[in-house]
């Protein structure tokens, strides 16, 4: 039995994939991939959750199939959002963290409590849709509910039935203590979220609960799920296969997670000043991070022109052709927040461009060069800052998730950067899941950084020294 599941939510698309641990290197195979497509209700923007369901337990049944010794099965997913229940009843959809609501839920808190206290009490950048600032817009339904999952244990209950909050999601939440780690019930009561809601926690390693006996008979298998990283970045941070004290991660993919990895907090005025964040990291590690605004910014400009021109845009070609324009392309500030919600991105960049003085595209090659150029900028002065913030000195960039195999954007942050680039593992957030889930089975031992040297053996990576 060296075989493990690895369930993988992502903004966009979510996947199962089986890791079977063989002479200390894992293999792996992807046994589901389905859509993640949010729904405009007459609420707001919401995740289709029973989809998600949909595909999991489909992605599940196939892997007992091929593999019918899984002996353990693991979550992962995005930050911030989640589900209120009463019982064993969902009051509502989640919420997607794009929706408009959050602008008034980040009055409110701050009426409360100021960003400074906040900062010292759970060492968040400010994100406006941070988990704090959604509830701060559910007062009614708050009342009524007696818990709170965020969506990786929702998923979680809806296998066991057992409720928990796995500790790396919780830091995102704003109600975790960064220095206790537990759940500040203190201020939770003070913005009105009563302690009730919050849910056990447990940390990466630990069993949450079997298969309740109707789902294992639904999916032809049964294992225990046990818990990850079940925040998707802290889960890839896991598969980075880097030094920790002479580098920096960018796991990119919707978002472009900047960071290095700390043994504690960074708590000073700078890094509140420099919007950097603390969360929580598996082992007992500290990601200090900072959000970029990621390929989102390219995502979106593609799914506009497919709208307006109804053609199918190949990514593989256009950044083939943002790789030789030649023309000066305009840099924008990739962290601005006009850029977060859906809707026209080449408009609202050449706007942008056009107040700030700066080129404008005229063609898609240019526009995607843009993007590139921008986000390569962003990446860099976030490594600086963070290697200045946190001490730590960086010879080296990995960058791990989809943006990876931007071969563009992995040259031009080595060049803006000054230090080489390593890409690669791709797949970082399901390899670190399932590193966590091999730990905790025994079929891989060693410290984190041992660990950590079975991903390269898997999964070369690609250099890219700075031009």
């Amino acid at each position: 039995m060296n075989s493990v599941a690895a369930i993988d939510l992502g903004a966009t698309s979510g996947r199962v994939i089986v890791g079977r641990f063989t002479g200390g290197s894992i293999e792996m195979e992807t046994v589901g991939r389905f859509a993640n497509d949010p729904v405009m209700t007459p609420g707001g923007l919401q995740w289709d959750l029973m989809a998600l369901y949909r595909g999991v337990t489909e992605g599940l049944r196939e892997a007992f199939r091929i593999a019918p010794d899984i002996s353990s099965i693991g979550i992962d997913s995005w930050a911030v959002d989640y589900a209120l229940l009463r019982g064993d009843r969902m009051l509502g959809t989640p919420f997607h963290y794009r929706d408009e609501r959050t602008a008034a839920g980040v009055e409110a808190v701050h009426q409360v409590a100021s960003f400074d206290e906040l900062y010292r009490r759970n060492g968040l950048q400010f994100l406006p849709f941070n988990t704090l600032y959604q509830l701060a817009c559910e007062r009614g339904v708050l009342d009524a509910a007696d818990s709170m999952l965020l969506v990786p244990d929702l998923f979680a209950w809806l296998l066991t039935g057992e409720k928990v909050a796995e500790r790396t999601n919780a830091s995102t939440t704003g109600l975790l203590d960064v220095t206790t780690k537990e759940w500040d019930t203190a201020l939770a009561e003070r913005l009105g979220v009563s302690a009730r809601v919050l849910p056990r926690l447990v940390d990466p390693g630990e069993t949450i609960g079997d298969l309740l006996p109707r789902v294992a008979k639904d999916l032809g298998g049964s294992a225990p799920v046990v818990a990850v990283g079940s925040h998707d970045t802290a889960s890839a941070v896991v598969a980075v296969p880097m030094r920790a004290d002479r580098a920096a991660y960018i796991s990119c993919g919707t978002w472009g997670l900047v960071g290095v990895e700390t043994r504690e907090p960074v708590l000073t005025d700078a890094a509140r000043e420099h919007n950097f964040t603390n969360e929580g990291g598996a082992f007992g590690r500290t990601r200090f991070l900072h959000n970029v605004m990621g390929l989102w910014l390219l995502s979106e400009s593609i799914r506009e022109w497919e709208r307006t021109s109804g053609e199918k845009i190949d990514l593989p070609s256009l950044l083939a052709e943002a790789a030789e324009v030649t023309a000066p392309v305009g840099v924008f500030d990739a962290n601005d927040s006009v850029f977060m919600p859906p809707g026209d991105m080449p408009g609202r960049i050449s706007t942008w461009l056009a107040e700030n003085g700066q080129p404008l595209p005229t063609t898609r090659a240019e526009f995607a060069r843009s993007i590139i150029e921008s986000l390569a900028e962003a990446f860099a002065g976030a490594v600086r800052t963070a290697s200045e913030l946190s001490g730590i000195p960086v010879e080296t960039i990995h960058i791990v998730g989809g943006g990876s195999l931007n071969e563009l954007l992995c040259q031009l942050t080595a060049d803006r950067a000054g230090v080489p680039v390593e890409a690669g593992p791709v797949e970082a957030t399901a390899i670190g899941n399932l590193l966590v889930q091999g730990r905790a089975a025994g079929f891989i031992d060693g410290d984190h950084e041992h660990r950590r040297q079975v991903v390269p053996t898997a999964v070369p990576p690609k250099r890219y020294p700075p031009a």
